[in-house]
């Protein structure tokens, strides 16, 4: 047991990161169980977003996630599992009317330098 008070203070800090990486990894584990057991595109997408939080906060590596969200693609694309982008994609496919924006002034070309004589 450590008896210098920096010491004390890195056992609760430590103890406490501890329990936060668990449970980071523990939801991505979960997300990844849920989506084999039944392949969907709101389960893939769950878990390729836990698993890039998992990688944002350090619990895993980012390559690990990449590899690990490929895997889980893959097995979606086997079960015939449309990717949640592309049926975004065709609801937001309907034509928007653009907005008109004014243009800045343009701005008047460098004069250029008269030709030095020689």
């Amino acid at each position: 047991m450590p008896i210098i008070q920096s010491a004390k203070k890195r056992v609760r800090v430590a103890k406490k990161a501890a329990t936060r990486n668990s449970k980071t990894k523990r939801s991505f584990k979960d997300a990844l169980k849920v989506f084999t057991k039944t392949p969907s595109a709101k389960s893939l997408s769950d878990a390729q977003s836990k698993l890039d939080t998992a990688a944002k906060k350090g619990v895993i590596h980012k390559n690990k996630a990449a590899r690990l969200k490929k895997r889980a693609a893959a097995k979606a694309k086997a079960a015939g599992v449309k990717p949640a982008k592309a049926a975004a994609k065709k609801a937001a496919a309907k034509p928007v009317a653009k907005k008109t924006a004014s243009k800045p002034a343009a701005k008047k070309p460098a004069a250029k330098k008269p030709a030095a004589k020689k």
